[in-house]
């Protein structure tokens, strides 16, 4: 008998550390692969505190809110109606993404292993259909689709999901940078608060913007 997954309150929690840059952080090549990252997006290397600023002001720009809480949002989306033939093309339709590139393979490593948590579910047909989507090679199992899949079988609400996803990235990349820079617990939380002050309202325009399904 599977034992069946426990999920706090605040679904970030789950997820952890586990969104695919910051989990490349935690290698000895690491903070490189920040500085790679850091050069393609034309911000300055990751060596000091407004560096670590302004990269991930370019983060949240490029990658976090143009992609990754829309792709959780239409994943919860799918979920919420049991749409699953529609998750898995969009899942296909997200290999081709340009900006997703760099971190395909970090993102279905951790998307999939966490979708693996969800196999005791068995009663949720759309978790079992998904996750034998991913074996089968028919689908990927990006992160941020698990991420939004996981909200919409727990009931957990989509802004608060929105929220926690990158109020914990952000913290990640933080935390990871300041492992190697050394960087204070104060200095952590202004680089936290500036970033995160404006996210509340701009998840409520992803929202808005997207469509809003029962469960929000």
């Amino acid at each position: 008998m599977w034992p069946q997954p426990q999920l706090t309150h605040d679904p970030a929690e789950w997820l952890g550390d586990a969104h695919p840059l910051v989990e490349q952080l935690g290698s000895a090549d690491g903070l490189a692969s920040l500085h790679a990252l850091a050069d393609s997006w034309r911000a300055r290397p990751v060596s000091s505190l407004p560096a670590l600023g302004e990269f991930l002001r370019c983060y949240h720009k490029r990658m976090l809110l143009p992609h990754e809480l829309p792709a959780i949002q239409k994943a919860f989306a799918h979920a919420s109606h049991n749409e699953v033939r529609e998750l898995i093309t969009f899942d296909q339709q997200l290999a081709t993404e340009p900006m997703l590139q760099d971190l395909a393979a970090a993102s279905r490593r951790v998307g999939q292993a966490q979708l693996q948590k969800l196999r005791p579910l068995r009663d949720e047909r759309g978790v079992q259909r998904y996750l034998a989507a991913v074996e089968s090679g028919e689908a990927h199992g990006w992160h941020t689709l698990v991420y939004g899949l996981t909200l919409a079988v727990y009931s957990l609400p989509l802004r608060q999901g929105l929220l926690g996803y990158a109020h914990q990235t952000t913290r990640g990349f933080i935390h990871a940078a300041a492992r190697s820079l050394h960087f204070t617990e104060a200095d952590c939380r202004a680089v936290f608060d500036e970033l995160c002050a404006p996210l509340p309202a701009t998840v409520e325009a992803i929202v808005g913007k997207l469509g809003t399904v029962s469960k929000v």
